[in-house]
Formats: structure tokens, C-alpha cells, sequence
């Protein structure tokens, strides 16, 4: 028989253990230089807060959501970070659990609100890229607006997103919205597509790697692309520049939420709090995330590469997701159809 001394040791060290012994947690969100921030720069700091143990689960947005949809009642994931467009699906079809009260909301942009399910945690604009060095070697002026990209000069030097990624649906709203239309009247987008913008285009792209590529393989002159995207491009010495059109860049909004009836519910709303905490924010600019909280400060360096201040964000255009979302499927069977054929 061991004596009580031992016995009271070892029950206070099984009841130390408990106490301190960590909970493993599933974030699921972008690849690439952004998980690297994530789990570099990110994660450790909550985790030694928290006691946590974080696992990163990358994935583009629309394969998040359709894992939460395979794994609806037995939730493996306790925190997504996806596109906008997809969150507000994740939001409707009940994923994302309401958001615990915290006063760092009071500090974001009303944009960035997703009805009390979700924040935006990140703003990325959808605008114009183009090679600079190619511009001045061929005498061309910078493009302005949208419109310019229907220029015949560009002919089969230019490309965009097609309708699967979020690229492509902003410049379809855009166009729909410039010559008159919108979300509720997408017919004049099609046309101006059709007639004006597709016979420049060389390739329709969904993937961001592929259109770096092509940038660089000098393939292309031009394209719809992102704010983040054009900024890492850049930031390898390509002499990449960013517009932002007379008519308005596309906000493009990263939002995360904690799952619902997840394993961690405490420590999932309290990693959604700290994702829009200033500190935080000034680090996921450093992605080319623009923030959503507006008490984050920035260099000079980093808040002109960025969507970053009332000034910028007042000229953004936001489109209705809601409406996006109950058109989409039908808006690519036509894409389909009549775009890319």
C-alpha cells in the first residue's frame, strides 16, 4: 500500500494535469504565404494565452464550406476564415454560431459585420493589375476604369476570374452596374462581357498562381485581379501595379466565424475576437490584408499597398451577397453557356 503523502501527490498532480492540459482546436482558411503567417506569427501568441492547441486546415472557401456541410451534427472545425460570398452561404445554411459580446467589435468598419455571425477580418480590393514595365515599353497610359479593359489593344494580352471565383463574380456585377443594371438586373453585365470584355481575354483564371504565372511568363499585360494578390507579386521585384478603378475597386472581405456546436466554443469566439484585435490586424496586413478594425495603425509603407483609411474604403463598392448567392448557379450555367464557350 503507498503511503497517503504519495497518494495526496499524485492526485494533486492528476488534478495539475487536467487543469493545464491543453484542447486541441481546428482552424481551417487560406494556403500559401497566409497559413505560413498564420502559423508562424499568429497562432503561437494564442496559443501560450489560451492553453491551446491550434491546427491549421488549409483549403480555398468553397471546400471549407463543403466541409462543414459533410460534417453537419459532428462539426470537426471550430473557427473558418473564408471569402465573404461563401461565408454568407456558410451563415445561411446554419454553420456559424452567434457571436459572443465583445467590446472589439464596437471598433470595425459596418462592412465588416455579418449579421452577428461572422466578422470581416480582412479587406482585399478587386480592382486592376497591370505590368508596368510592359505599359512603358509599349507607350500605353495606366488603365483607369473598368472600361478600359474593353480597349481592342488589349486584345488576347488580358485576363479574369471566370464565374467560380469571387474575381469573376465582382467584374460581372460591375459591368452589370456601369451600364446600368446590377445584382437585380445582371443582363447588361453579360452583354457589355460578351461583346467587349471577353474577345481580349486569353484565358479565363480562377487560380491566383496561374495568373502570377502568366504575369510573369508574359503572357498577359492586364487583369481583374486582387488587391493581396498584386501586392505578393509585387513584393518578388515583378513590376506589378494596382488600380483602383474611377468607378470603385470591389470590396472583397476574408470573415471568419466559430462554428457551431463545435468542441472549443469558449476559446473559438475568443480567437475570432483576437483575429480583429488591432496588433493582429497589423499583421494580416502584412498579406495585403487591409483592416477592419480602425483603431490598427500602419506604416506609410504598408497602408499604400492595402486598402487602408476612410478615404479608400468610402470609393469601395460592396455587392449583395445575398442576392449573389440565390442567382449564382444560374449566372453560371449562362456564364458557361454563353462566355466561355
Amino acid at each position: 500500500m503507498k503511503p497517503l503523502g504519495t497518494l495526496a501527490f499524485l492526485g494533486a498532480t492528476l488534478i495539475s494535469s487536467a487543469a493545464f492540459a491543453q484542447q486541441a482546436m481546428y482552424v481551417a482558411g487560406s494556403g500559401g504565404s497566409v497559413q505560413r503567417l498564420f502559423q508562424t506569427q499568429i497562432i503561437p501568441e494564442f496559443e501560450a494565452k489560451h492553453n491551446v492547441k491550434i491546427t491549421y486546415v488549409p483549403g480555398i472557401s468553397s471546400e471549407i464550406v463543403a466541409k462543414l456541410q459533410a460534417q453537419r451534427g459532428k462539426q470537426e472545425l471550430n473557427v473558418v476564415i473564408v471569402d465573404d460570398g461563401p461565408m454568407y452561404q456558410a451563415i445561411q445554411y446554419g454553420y456559424c454560431d452567434k457571436l459572443a459580446p465583445s467590446r472589439v467589435y464596437n471598433d470595425l468598419y459596418e462592412f465588416a459585420h455579418f449579421g452577428g455571425r461572422a466578422v470581416g477580418v480582412g479587406l482585399i480590393a478587386t480592382g486592376i493589375a497591370y505590368n508596368k514595365a510592359s505599359f512603358q515599353k509599349k507607350g500605353w497610359a495606366p488603365p483607369v476604369s473598368w472600361l478600359d479593359l474593353t480597349d481592342k489593344k488589349y486584345a488576347q494580352r488580358f485576363t479574369a476570374s471566370s464565374l467560380s471565383g469571387t474575381y469573376g463574380v465582382h467584374t460581372l456585377v460591375t459591368f452589370a452596374r456601369i451600364k446600368g443594371g446590377g445584382e437585380n438586373n445582371i443582363e447588361p453585365g453579360f452583354e457589355e462581357i460578351r461583346k467587349n470584355l471577353a474577345p481580349n481575354v486569353l484565358s479565363w483564371s480562377s487560380s491566383p498562381a496561374q495568373l502570377a504565372e502568366m504575369f510573369q511568363n508574359n503572357e498577359i499585360d492586364v487583369a481583374v485581379w486582387g488587391s493581396s494578390r498584386t501586392m505578393a507579386l509585387k513584393n518578388t521585384g515583378f513590376p506589378v501595379e494596382f488600380v483602383y478603378p474611377k468607378e470603385g475597386a470591389v470590396a472583397l472581405l476574408p470573415a471568419a466565424c466559430s462554428v457551431v456546436q463545435n468542441s472549443a466554443p469558449e476559446v473559438s469566439q475568443a480567437f475570432v475576437q483576437y483575429l480583429v484585435s488591432p496588433e493582429v490586424q497589423a499583421k494580416l496586413a502584412t498579406e495585403g490584408w487591409g483592416p477592419t478594425n480602425k483603431q490598427t495603425k500602419l506604416d506609410d509603407k504598408l497602408a499604400a499597398q492595402v486598402p487602408y483609411g476612410d478615404d479608400t474604403i468610402a470609393k469601395m463598392a460592396i455587392v449583395d451577397w445575398t442576392k449573389i448567392n440565390e442567382m449564382r448557379a444560374d449566372w453560371t450555367n449562362r456564364w458557361n453557356r454563353t462566355i466561355e464557350r
